[in-house]
């Protein structure tokens, strides 16, 4: 426990910005599963949706510095991918 008064408010500032980012990065964690399993059951239209909201959530996740900009870029990309490769078995 710190004795420092400083250290003691900035310990207490650390535990509000730790549950704020964990809340975005487990929105966003969430908006990936749902998308993984909309796409998993083939459905074309519930799995645009939810990549969409899953790109939503992951912006707002790097926007606010939760996660690193490349990093989202990556699994936006993972995730786009998947729709492509689900939506070009549809057409075929």
């Amino acid at each position: 426990m710190a004795n420092i008064k400083s250290q003691i408010k900035r310990n207490r500032q650390n535990e509000k910005r730790r549950l704020r980012n964990r809340a975005y990065r487990g929105a966003a964690r969430k908006a990936i599963k749902r998308a993984r399993q909309a796409m998993a059951q083939g459905d074309l239209v519930a799995a645009r949706e939810a990549v969409q909201l899953a790109v939503k959530r992951l912006d707002k996740a790097a926007e606010k510095g939760i996660l690193h900009k490349n990093n989202v870029a990556r699994r936006k990309s993972r995730l786009m991918k998947q729709l492509a490769k689900l939506e070009k078995q549809q057409a075929a």
